[in-house]
């Protein structure tokens, strides 16, 4: 951060610091979100002159002496991320298309989206793309893409939130919340502070993706659709007619390397061709490959077949060699919207090499596409063909997608190893590329679920949603995740593999809670119980996270009584981790019940045994637990807890508890300060299961400040939230609270 950053922020901290508010209230006065007024402060972010103007304001300030320093720090600019481009490969020989061109660009500039619309093979995506390449460096946070597979045969459209899972985790959000409408708070949050282009592609219909659209800001988006998206208000649409003659001319002649002095003959083939630049691509790709043809033998050729697509599709098709042809056939019903030749020679069976020399000839003949290098895929269109060409001519095609399953079920397992858990160092591995190629392949993962569960291989629908087990870690709480795994439950049911049924319950149970769906994670739980003996790890795994829920749901004794249980567990077995963990939580939980002495007992135990997370709890335990009786005893470990706190939700809980404990030792000051910072950390995080732990912390340190206003409103979002996660005991406290504030008590 330079120096002229530095005073800037100077300035905005000391407007924070005159209006007496929390990050949080002094963002909803201003009009910003509270995940862009923390960069501003943090100096990871210059404001837009608006921003600091609506801070002024929110102080009764003058914001014109802080202009001058304003313009300089916004040309030092923040630290700058690293540019990301999502976007397919341009075409090389684009043509055409230059009205539309510019008038989207124009539309972008002032509307910030344009809905580009028209049949199937008019080239949408390919002028999107074009459009956006040309947009580039307007756009200096880069072009997001998410192919929303609205038309894709075989393939179910994604999902608003399943797209908002991925956009968000294209922006580094790990652990976005599980509601849709959250989600697309949080992207539009996310995008508000950004200057990027998405390029959200086949869209079935405006309540597609109007969830997914940037909002305010800088932001924009290009939509594509075979539908007029008219119902998109404040997004102009563009049509999409087939290429008039002049440019159907001009792409057919690049592509075919001709000149077409042949008028009569071009014209049947642009006629044929219908003014599609996929099928004039495909066509002139024919010709090119057939020196000794004129355009007249391929005018001939056309008109032998019964539409345009099956005349220049099938026509394309007899330049290949029988390997190609195949190869071209079953990649109709290969699962998934990409693949790379690896699962290509899966698909086929064929050498590497060989395959590697059948796709580039797909390519070059416009029947694959190359939108990255070493990754393919088929236009929409031509997969309806190839697929339509598997079913009459391929007798095998489902033992050739099961090879594919196989192939993606050993990669996953793989890389899975790779990738550390709790409690779970990684294998020898690259950690990075093992997350890169998750984030690859998840959308062709879920396609091959959905394959394994269509062909009935339960060996694959109970093994893959295990191996994504770490990736899943990360991004915690999805929707595929919960129906993968519960058609997992199935399947391994009706393979008779009981102990494996009983883990993938654990691991819905888990799924279940991180969404904040209690109930149903503790159906989950309950399920796989009869199938566990105390002998098994699991036993204790089960034990420990039913307690969680237990806890969450406000049965601190029976959450307890699971944790004592669990730790009986892992001592039997000799797990000191596992055990020290129970002790942690046991600990936390007595605590919570108030009794104090024994906590700080129990604390004490998992200590002498705890490393990483679980020693952080027995950390904050006890100095909380001591806080009444050892100020300085108490202060040195939570601070040590703090130290070892890495990640910025445990840093937060840390942060709330030393408030906690702060405030029991009558320094109301520092306590509020530390409150603070505990809910500016979970801000970007989206962390609603913590905010809902820490509010009631915070809102009693307000009450005993003399702070009651602050107290009724952090208990009214207390309430909020918990209806809306099914947290009855912490609405029912909440509620009881802001109560005794209101009658004064």
């Amino acid at each position: 951060m330079s120096s002229v950053q530095e005073r800037l922020v100077d300035q905005l901290a000391r407007i924070k610091e005159l209006s007496g508010l929390s990050l949080r209230a002094l963002a909803r006065q201003a009009g910003l979100s509270s995940s862009s007024l923390s960069r501003y402060l943090a100096g990871q972010l210059v404001p837009p002159w608006e921003a600091v103007v609506a801070l002024c304001r929110a102080v009764d300030r003058d914001p014109r002496p802080l202009r001058a320093l304003w313009v300089e720090a916004s040309k030092a600019g923040a630290a700058p991320a690293p540019r990301r481009n999502d976007l397919p490969a341009d075409l090389a020989d684009f043509t055409g298309r230059e009205a539309e061109a510019a008038q989207i660009a124009e539309l972008i500039s002032s509307a910030g989206a344009v809905a580009i619309d028209g049949m199937a093979g008019v080239g949408k995506t390919s002028l999107a793309v074009h459009v956006a390449y040309r947009l580039a460096p307007s756009f200096p946070d880069g072009g997001l893409y998410l192919d929303l597979r609205g038309f894709t045969p075989g393939q179910e459209p994604l999902e608003p939130s399943a797209a908002l899972g991925q956009l968000l985790s294209a922006l580094g959000v790990t652990h976005p919340p599980a509601g849709a409408a959250e989600r697309a708070a949080l992207w539009r949050s996310e995008l508000s502070r950004r200057q990027a282009l998405v390029l959200l592609d086949n869209a079935v219909d405006a309540d597609h993706v109007r969830p997914l659209l940037p909002g305010a800001g800088r932001s924009a988006a290009l939509i594509t659709s075979r539908n007029r998206l008219v119902e998109l208000d404040g997004v102009p649409p563009v049509s999409l007619e087939p290429l008039p003659p002049a440019a159907a001319a001009m792409l057919f002649g690049q592509a075919a390397g001709v000149d077409l002095t042949d008028e009569a003959a071009a014209e049947q083939v642009l006629q044929q061709c219908g003014g599609l630049p996929l099928a004039l691509r495909m066509a002139g790709a024919r010709l090119r490959h057939r020196p000794g043809w004129t355009v007249a033998v391929l005018a001939e050729r056309l008109r032998d077949s019964a539409n345009r697509f099956d005349a220049v599709f099938g026509m394309s098709l007899k330049q290949l060699d029988s390997d190609q042809r195949r190869t071209f056939r079953l990649l109709g019903v290969v699962p998934g919207t990409d693949f790379d030749a690896p699962a290509a020679v899966a698909l086929t069976g064929m050498p590497p090499g060989r395959v590697d020399a059948v796709l580039e000839e797909l390519v070059d003949a416009h029947l694959a596409q190359e939108p990255s290098p070493g990754r393919f895929r088929l236009h929409d269109l031509i997969r309806r063909y190839a697929a339509e060409l598997a079913a009459e001519e391929e007798p095998h095609a489902d033992a050739a997608v099961r090879r594919v399953l196989d192939h993606y079920l050993a990669l996953a397992i793989a890389n899975d190893e790779a990738l550390p858990l709790p409690n779970r160092g990684g294998a020898p591995g690259d950690p990075a590329r093992a997350i890169a190629w998750f984030d690859a392949e998840y959308a062709n993962l879920i396609a091959c679920f959905d394959a394994a569960v269509r062909l009935g291989a339960d060996e694959v629908v109970a093994d893959l949603p295990p191996a994504m087990r770490s990736w899943f870690f990360r991004h915690r709480g999805t929707d595929d995740q919960v129906r993968l795994l519960e058609g997992a439950v199935a399947a391994a049911e009706r393979l008779g593999r009981t102990r494996q049924r009983a883990a993938l319950l654990v691991d819905l149970g888990f799924a279940h809670a991180a969404a904040g769906r209690l109930t149903e994670a503790l159906a989950a739980y309950e399920q796989a119980e009869p199938s566990v003996s105390d002998d098994d790890e699991l036993a204790g795994a089960l034990a420990l996270r039913s307690g969680f829920v237990l806890r969450d749901l406000g049965e601190l004794e029976a959450a307890q009584a699971r944790f004592r249980r669990a730790g009986t567990i892992f001592e039997k077995l000799g797990q000191r981790g596992g055990q020290s963990q129970a002790l942690a939580f046991d600990g936390w939980l007595t605590l919570r019940l108030g009794h104090r002495h024994e906590a700080a007992e129990i604390a004490r135990a998992a200590l002498a045994l705890a490393d990483g997370s679980a020693r952080v709890t027995g950390l904050v335990t006890l100095g909380v637990a001591l806080a009444s009786q050892d100020a300085a005893e108490s202060r040195r470990t939570l601070q040590e807890a703090l130290q070892l706190a890495e990640l910025p939700h445990t840093r937060a809980w840390c942060h709330n508890y030393l408030g906690v404990a702060l405030r029991i030792m009558g320094s109301l000051d520092e306590a509020l300060d530390h409150h603070r910072t505990a809910l500016e950390l979970l801000e970007p995080l989206a962390e609603t299961q913590l905010e809902i732990d820490f509010l009631p912390t915070y809102a009693e340190t307000c009450r005993v400040a003399g702070r009651t206003d602050e107290a009724l409103a952090l208990h009214e979002r207390t309430i909020e939230l918990a209806r809306r996660l099914g947290r009855p005991g912490d609405e029912r406290l909440a509620n009881e609270a802001r109560q005794r504030l209101i009658d004064g008590g």
